[in-house]
């Protein structure tokens, strides 16, 4: 990156583990000073356990190997008043915000339970929880002076829709889809002030949402030949999974100066899944 980010304040959601771990301790590895939030609790609707506070304490000694400061606070995104609350005191320690990357999301594996209960839980988490993380930071990057970057955590799902009767997973499409419409919404709006929205869409990582035995379920079913919600998802690219770094090494580049034109993109990182 050239030195380019080197002092730097970012925000990143869902810090604890995952790719929003990985863009922590890849942030840093820049130079930058990280506020970090994660819910550290389970959602009563999803199957698989979410970060706990161990994990959350674990990115804060990531980060510090780095020779970085963190502010790293449990909160929800889907509560704004605890959302900005965790913000403020990052804002009291660093001073300033650069980078906002909104990367908090679920969804629920296998099997329909209380589908009015999972919708909600996805939208106001994958959808809902974007709008208020940018809300929460977006009057201290504006103030700032000095532009910035903006990026949002959207999914293949957000490129091209796959086929599934579960109200979970068609309010995961539904919310990665919306966060397009957002995300040029804010490119549009903030363009005048330097400040850079895109979006993001991997294709499967490895992470808590992706390690666990609901999931190992489906992969298993799917590779007997199973029809289920992932048994049609495939990669062009000769690789069935990609690591948190490998997002976070793109999206260093997407936050920095090399990058300073990009703005209102929807940038795939999906080793070719959306073109199958």
């Amino acid at each position: 990156m050239s030195g380019s980010l080197d002092g730097r304040v970012a925000f990143i959601t869902g810090v604890a583990r995952g790719q929003g771990r990985a863009h922590a301790v890849r942030l840093a590895r820049e130079g930058v000073d990280i506020i970090g939030v994660d819910i550290c609790e389970n959602y009563p609707h999803m199957t698989y356990p979410n970060a706990s506070e161990a994990d959350l304490a674990e990115t804060v000694e990531l980060v510090e190997k780095q020779g970085r400061r963190i502010v790293a606070r449990k909160a929800d995104v889907r509560d704004y008043d605890q959302l900005e609350k965790a913000f403020a005191a990052g804002i009291a320690e660093f001073g300033r915000v650069d980078i906002v990357i909104a990367n908090a999301g679920i969804i629920r594996l296998g099997d329909e339970e209380d589908f009015l209960a999972e919708w909600r839980e996805v939208i106001d988490t994958n959808l809902t929880g974007v709008f208020h993380t940018v809300r929460a930071a977006l009057p201290a990057l504006k103030e700032g002076g000095r532009g910035g970057s903006i990026v949002i955590t959207s999914s293949t799902a957000g490129l091209k829709g796959t086929s599934s009767p579960r109200a979970s997973y068609q309010a995961y499409s539904a919310a990665k889809r919306g966060l397009v419409g957002y995300m040029q919404a804010l490119a549009n709006d903030l363009a005048p002030e330097w400040i850079r929205v895109n979006t993001i869409h991997p294709t499967g990582v490895v992470s808590g949402m992706t390690q666990n035995e609901a999931m190992d379920r489906l992969m298993a079913q799917a590779a007997a030949g199973g029809s289920n919600d992932i048994s049609g998802m495939q990669n062009a690219l000769p690789i069935g999974i990609l690591q948190s770094e490998d997002i976070a090494n793109a999206v260093a580049w997407l936050v920095s100066d090399e990058a300073k034109y990009i703005t209102g993109v929807q940038l795939p990182l999906d080793a070719g899944f959306s073109v199958r």
